[in-house]
Formats: structure tokens, C-alpha cells, sequence
């Protein structure tokens, strides 16, 4: 038991430190190559910090333990709402831009309607028989080339924010991507490999564990993003970075990992579904609420007790 756990927090560990190697050594290598910082910032950093989330899944559905990578998704965007955004705005409330109210909310809220929609398309009936199968893993994936076109669109037009690139040489860039998917590939590994084996050793789902432990870990370099730029007050990058994070999750991650292989989804997923649903309709709410288009500092506690509750539920039930 001892070693599955130190297998899942060094897991945890490299995986972290791959994904901020890749997204050094990817964004210089992009910069030397001329591409503008405010693209490298839509696609390169966006990318690796939902980085992790992508291998675990990988991982997880090339070794058939399916329900890891249906609840790490829903478990990541649930957090990212609920968690990170509530935090955040309890810090600082957060000013929302016009794009994000009404282009990408909106955009995640269908995303998050589009799992559910899934759900139903199934056989009600039968709990055992929902799936998301490769034709529409392959319609999620349609979805995140649209939204990669938008934000390049958005880039081409100057909007979006500017990010801070570290120059390094050519050699020493390849050698940081090299080292960054390594330990991606590696961490995620172990992280797996501990998730699975604790799960079977405490007799409880790998849905729980993919939902509490694998997605909070999954989702720290979001995390820490909007505590620095809650303290800044630079709290409108807050917002983008989670909403971009979970327009990846679902079209990219959960499209990938159902094309990889095909993903069932139990009865018991419903109430995760729903929550992701449910939550990312209140952000939307709660940007028109009170003055101007914003979060405010009561509606991030009211997530922040929304999260707590869900968890509460999620062990206890």
C-alpha cells in the first residue's frame, strides 16, 4: 500500500515537472521559429498545462481502466470550476471579458451538455450499456479544431493575452521537450499504476479515486496559474485558463481517450455529469448577477461550498 501511494505522488511529481519542461522547451523552440507570443500562449502553454490530464488518459485508456479517464475529465472541470475559480474569485473578483461571456463560456457549456447528451443517446435501460464510442470521440476532436481555430482567430486580431517566453538555444529547447514528454510518459505511468492498485487495495472505484485524487493532482498547474494571477490581480487570465482547460478536457482529452478506446460510462457517472453541467451553467449565471459582467467574491464561496458538498456526496454516498 506504502509503495502504490509513493508510485501515485511521484507520478504526480514528474508529471508536473514534464509538463513545465515541455511548455519551456516547446515555447522557445516556437519563438525561435517566429511564432508570435500571443499563439504560442493560445496553443503551446495552453496545451501543456493540460498536459498531464492528456497522458493520464492516454495511459489509462490504452491499458482499458476507462473509468480513470472519464473521471479525471469530469473530475478536472468539476475542480477547475468549482475549486479553482471559487478561490480565486473569493481572492479577488473576477472580471470577465466580452469573448469569454459570450463565445467561450458558452462554448463550455456545450461542451459539458454535449457529455450528457452522449449519456442519453445510449440505452437508458441498461446501466452497464453507455458508451462514448470512437465515431463520437471523433466528433469531440471536430469540436477542439474549431476552438483551435477560434483562438487563432482571436490571435490574428491581437485579442488574448501576451505571454513570456524563456530564450533558450536550439539544442538546449529540443533537449527540454525531449525531457518534458519523457517524464510526462513516466509520471503518467506511475501515476496509474499507483491510482489502480490503491483503488483495488481499499475496494473502492477508480472512478473516486480518478475524481478526487487524479484529477486535483491533474490540475495544479491551473490551480497555481490562478493563485498568481488572483495575487497580481490579474484575475481575467483566471477565467481563460479555465475554460480553456476544460474545452481541452473534453473535445481533445475525452475524444482522444474515446478513440483510443471506446469509454463506458456507468449509472453512477450520471451524477458527475450532471454537477460538471450544472456548474458550469451557474458560471455562466453568475457572470450577469450583481454589477457588470463578473464573478463576484460571494459567488466564489458559493462555488467553493458547492465543491465541498459534491465531495461530501462523492465519499460519503
Amino acid at each position: 500500500m506504502l509503495l502504490n501511494i509513493l508510485f501515485l505522488f511521484t507520478g504526480f511529481v514528474i508529471l508536473i515537472y514534464g509538463a513545465d519542461k515541455l511548455v519551456d522547451g516547446g515555447s522557445a523552440l516556437a519563438s525561435r521559429l517566429n511564432v508570435p507570443n500571443i499563439v504560442i500562449g493560445l496553443t503551446v502553454v495552453a496545451f501543456g498545462t493540460s498536459a498531464p490530464e492528456l497522458v493520464v488518459n492516454i495511459i489509462s485508456s490504452a491499458k482499458g481502466e476507462s473509468a480513470l479517464a472519464l473521471g479525471n475529465v469530469l473530475g478536472s472541470n468539476i475542480f477547475n470550476i468549482l475549486a479553482i475559480l471559487g478561490v480565486t474569485a473569493a481572492i479577488y473578483p473576477i472580471a470577465v471579458k466580452k469573448a469569454t461571456t459570450w463565445v467561450e463560456v458558452p462554448m463550455t457549456l456545450f461542451a459539458a451538455a454535449l457529455i450528457f447528451i452522449t449519456f442519453c443517446n445510449d440505452h437508458w435501460p441498461v446501466p452497464d450499456s453507455y458508451i462514448i464510442s470512437r465515431t463520437e470521440g471523433i466528433i469531440f476532436l471536430c469540436f477542439f479544431l474549431i476552438f483551435v481555430t477560434y483562438t487563432l482567430v482571436l490571435a490574428r486580431k491581437g485579442q488574448g493575452e501576451e505571454v513570456t517566453i524563456k530564450a533558450y538555444t536550439l539544442p538546449k529547447s529540443i533537449l527540454l521537450i525531449v525531457i518534458g514528454l519523457t517524464g510526462l510518459i513516466a509520471g503518467g505511468q506511475l501515476l496509474v499504476k499507483g491510482a489502480v492498485s490503491i483503488a483495488e487495495s481499499l475496494g473502492i472505484s477508480q472512478r473516486i479515486i480518478a475524481i478526487t485524487i487524479i484529477s486535483i493532482g491533474t490540475s495544479l498547474p491551473e490551480l497555481a496559474t490562478s493563485l498568481v494571477a488572483a495575487r497580481k490581480k490579474n484575475v481575467d487570465m483566471a477565467i481563460g485558463n479555465v475554460v480553456g482547460s476544460n474545452l481541452f478536457n473534453t473535445f481533445l482529452i475525452l475524444g482522444t481517450s474515446a478513440v483510443i478506446q471506446p469509454i463506458p460510462m456507468s449509472a453512477e457517472n450520471l451524477t458527475d455529469i450532471l454537477t460538471n453541467l450544472l456548474a458550469t451553467l451557474l458560471l455562466f449565471l453568475f457572470i450577469f448577477t450583481g454589477k457588470g459582467r463578473q464573478i463576484e467574491k460571494w459567488e466564489g464561496i458559493v462555488f467553493l461550498l458547492l465543491y465541498l458538498i459534491y465531495l461530501f456526496f462523492l465519499i460519503f454516498h
